[in-house]
């Protein structure tokens, strides 16, 4: 199964403990050469505002840069999230970065709003833009399309008539916005296998054949973390996993801290019970462990690629990680 699936990565432009946010986007930049000398099939960016542990608050913007300083690898967004601007402009954001780098650009959409009143006040969106989601989504592909009637003589220049193919993220809700428009669905996590699994099935049983595809269309996302020992694996998966349960009990994000840091920390126990139920789930350990579950994955969701997505406070140990699992790919082909 790993031989016939593409591999791609999403980079969410983490923040670190000593780094501060736009050393975590030139650190986004420098590993997407990575990926692409890895042999990897896209790199994605995110978008999040306001979030201190994350540096990615423009993804449009971040992708003229990641495209600028590579040549091969596709680029795009994992993704913009539509209900947080108007359709005309991201038309227009993605017709000049198709137009400098023809034949590269993905247009990756979600559905999400800000996280909190004040971030979706200072927006200028409310949860009511996330709701008519598919209408926007509709009225942006218009734009590019040039088949957008609502208002005359306007024109999303210069997207308009160009190809830019477009994705809609899900968490599982998703999936009958993309099988409606006929797109490509991105969906995850890898975790939550009986609920992507729904949603997929969901997607794939509405599916109806677009001009942008003839046939459905899976990319599942998920954490991947690949080292020498199972030990030194999890070990990657631990400052997101700390984050996550300092979140949901602070209600900040914070900075990646290292695992040693971590390690050292005095816990409550609903910070310890959330804390351990985030190391749970992911695919990682050693290549010929995350070998198998990787073919456990692409099987079960019939996914036609695979979009990794790794935060971790270490990046030389993100950067082997990748190179293990693109040696894993290599392997199976």
């Amino acid at each position: 199964m790993i031989a016939s699936t593409r591999f791609s990565f999403l980079d969410r432009s983490r923040t670190r403990e000593g780094h501060d946010g736009p050393q975590a986007l030139r650190d986004t930049v420098t590993l997407a050469r990575e990926a692409e000398a890895l042999g990897y099939h896209r790199f994605w960016v995110s978008e999040h505002h306001s979030v201190p542990g994350v540096a990615g608050s423009a993804p449009t913007v971040l992708a003229a840069a990641v495209a600028a300083a590579t040549s091969t690898i596709r680029v795009g967004t994992g993704g913009v999230m539509l209900p947080n601007h108007q359709p005309l402009v991201v038309a227009e954001q993605f017709g000049v970065l198709a137009s400098l780098f023809p034949g590269r650009i993905d247009m990756g959409l979600g559905r999400s709003v800000g996280f909190t009143d004040g971030v979706r006040r200072a927006l200028g969106h409310g949860k009511e833009d996330a709701e008519d989601f598919p209408g926007r989504l509709a009225e942006l592909l218009g734009w590019i399309d040039g088949t957008q009637r609502a208002h005359p003589q306007v024109h999303a220049r210069p997207a308009e008539g160009l190809h830019i193919p477009a994705y809609v993220l899900a968490i599982g809700e998703g999936a009958a916005v993309a099988a409606a428009a006929g797109l490509p669905l991105v969906i995850g996590d890898l975790r939550g296998r009986e609920k992507v699994l729904r949603a997929i099935e969901v997607y794939r049983r509405d599916f109806r054949p677009s001009a942008r595809a003839e046939r459905p269309e899976v990319i599942v996302s998920g954490t991947v973390a690949v080292a020498g020992t199972e030990e030194a694996a999890r070990r990657l998966l631990v400052p997101e996993a700390w984050a996550m349960a300092y979140a949901r009990t602070h209600g900040s994000f914070p900075p990646l801290a290292s695992a040693e840091d971590i390690g050292s920390r005095t816990m409550t126990a609903k910070e310890r019970a959330l804390y351990e139920r985030g190391l749970e789930g992911h695919i990682h350990g050693a290549e010929d462990r995350v070998a198998e579950q990787l073919e456990t994955a692409i099987k079960e969701t019939g996914a036609d690629e695979v979009l990794v997505t790794t935060n971790t406070y270490d990046r030389e140990a993100l950067v082997d990680s990748l190179r293990r699992l693109a040696g894993i790919v290599r392997r199976g082909r």
